[in-house]
């Protein structure tokens, strides 16, 4: 199956380089590449692409607003948000927005491709390098002002579902907390990938988790990711 992937950013060189990098691997193609976030809602819109590798700082509409609008349409895109260590207080937003998953704009050529795919795959992505920083400032900023977990009786009741897990499903999280991706955590684990699937679906569905971004997130509230 090749993956299209639209590429949203409003420096060239960035854009040329990702899309390049894409163009060159077998199993991608670029749908199409935009500078701002306008364009890349009309072009998600048009092309419906796989994937949109999006920018969070661009002139007009913005990435978070661009991601909200994609993910709210009917193009089925999922979004992979490009962000750095200085952006990391912007990715609140963007998960609200409903991105799939977090890449740092200096990711090797491999990270980028395979973040790529996992989104396409629904697995959703989060960067390694940056998955324990990133959860942990995510968690914190979920957790400020009204609507905390203990105002909250759905985030409260899905941090009591995480104690009433299996042993097995508390491993898949704290793998999933620790940024591995489905065929990692099945070799962790010596178990198969289509396992593996079945205990992220369990797991979304008994943390009322949106997505796995959120199950990560809830893994190191729960204290079963380093």
């Amino acid at each position: 199956m090749t993956v299209r992937v639209l590429v949203a950013d409003d420096q060239a060189l960035v854009r040329a380089g990702f899309a390049g990098i894409l163009r060159l691997a077998p199993g991608f193609t670029v749908a199409g590449e935009a500078s701002d976030g306008a364009e890349a809602v009309e072009l998600a819109h048009r092309e419906r692409p796989d994937v949109v590798l999006m920018d969070i700082r661009m002139p007009g509409l913005d990435g978070i607003e661009a991601t909200r609008r994609i993910v709210a349409g009917p193009s089925g895109s999922r979004v992979l948000i490009l962000t750095t260590y200085e952006l990391d207080t912007y990715v609140r937003c963007a998960l609200r927005a409903g991105a799939a998953g977090f890449l740092l704009k200096d990711a090797e050529p491999a990270e980028l491709l395979a973040a790529v795919r996992a989104v396409a795959a629904g697995e959703g992505a989060l960067a390694p390098g940056i998955t324990r920083r990133l959860i942990t400032e995510l968690t914190e900023l979920l957790a400020d002002g009204p609507g905390t977990a203990a105002e909250d009786p759905e985030r409260a009741r899905a941090r009591a579902a995480v104690l009433a897990l299996t042993a097995r499903e508390r491993e898949v999280l704290a793998l999933v907390g620790d940024g591995l991706t489905n065929p990692e955590i099945g070799a962790r684990l010596h178990i198969t990938e289509g396992t593996t699937k079945t205990h992220i679906g369990r797991l979304l569905h008994k943390l009322a988790a949106r997505d796995r971004v959120r199950l990560a997130i809830l893994a190191h509230r729960a204290g079963l990711s380093r």
